[in-house]
């Protein structure tokens, strides 16, 4: 299995996941063409993130992407994870482990990066055990959003 930045071919298999991943964990049926366009938008222009994929035998199995959030307190940037996605013949073994493994060391070789940080959805217990498997503790924030 091999972990690499996500390109323009890995477009539908990103497109996909999104798709699928709101429907398991949220009941949502996206809309396509503006998943299309907003995984395009990221495809096109880094400063809006960077999406990753872990492939096995030339197949697309798992994509996550990390977005940047400015620290003053850090003067740095800390990267969030968001969108994971790993195909459910793929689950639970280790996928997921070697991805943020990856992001890890990415972080730790780059000076200008500061953390990792991603959110859970409240009632997801697996993704939350996963994730304090991997050394990653729940933070004393509280999150709150509006959206349009």
């Amino acid at each position: 299995m091999i972990i690499r930045q996500a390109t323009q071919e890995d477009h539908k298999s990103l497109v996909d996941f999104q798709l699928a991943m709101a429907h398991e964990t949220e009941g949502i049926e996206l809309h396509r063409p503006t998943v299309e366009l907003g995984v395009q938008a990221v495809l096109n222009d880094s400063a809006k993130g960077s999406y990753y994929v872990a492939e096995t035998n030339g197949q697309v199995v798992a994509s996550l992407l990390t977005t940047f959030e400015w620290s003053d307190w850090r003067n740095g940037t800390i990267l969030w994870i968001q969108s994971v996605y790993v195909k459910p013949a793929f689950r639970r073994n280790g996928v997921y482990r070697k991805m943020y493994a990856h992001i890890k060391e990415l972080v730790k070789q780059n000076n200008n990066l500061n953390g990792i940080r991603l959110y859970a959805d409240k009632t997801n217990l697996p993704a939350q055990k996963t994730y304090e498997n991997l050394g990653m503790n729940q933070d004393h924030y509280t999150m709150f959003e509006w959206m349009k």
